[in-house]
């Protein structure tokens, strides 16, 4: 993924990094993990833009505004949608990444999703160390699906 300046004087491509604030202790984790294994990639953690919503449903629009600004050539979104025992969850994780899609066929620039959407989830120990290291792991996909991503799509003809 060339994120660098070009030598005709084009800005740099950014990645976008959107996570929401809600379960943060585990969602940073994602965000940990992702710039970890991006660095191991050869981007520089400087080259990745932060921002932070309340929750997931948040997600796609801010998506949508990074990537209409021309200014990255990924948006990652991260979030925790988690089942409270109320139908609302299924409604709210299908919206989210139904979103995340839309936002990428609108744009044509890549969507990365590192939504999470069980449907158990209690706060106790357990349910939280296994969805930290569940974050831990998708933060590094999410890393490797925006490289790869990236790169493949730089290989096809612009859409006319």
């Amino acid at each position: 993924m060339n994120v660098s300046p070009s030598s005709e004087g084009k800005p740099s491509q950014r990645i976008a990094f959107v996570q929401s604030d809600w379960h943060m202790d585990i969602v940073d984790i994602c965000r940990s993990s992702f710039l970890a294994e991006i660095g191991r990639l050869g981007i520089d953690e400087s080259e990745v833009d932060f921002y932070k919503v309340t929750g997931a449903f948040e997600i796609p629009l801010h998506a949508k505004r990074l990537a209409e600004s021309g200014r990255y050539s990924a948006v990652v979104g991260a979030g925790l949608i988690v089942d409270g025992g109320i139908y609302r969850h299924e409604f709210v994780a299908g919206a989210v990444v139904s979103g995340l899609m839309q936002v990428q066929l609108d744009t044509h620039v890549p969507i990365i999703s590192a939504i999470l959407t069980p449907h158990h989830f209690h706060e106790h120990e357990t349910h939280h160390a296994f969805f930290s290291k569940h974050f831990e792991t998708k933060g590094a996909e999410a890393a490797r699906a925006c490289v790869r991503t990236v790169e493949a799509l730089a290989k096809l003809p612009d859409p006319a």
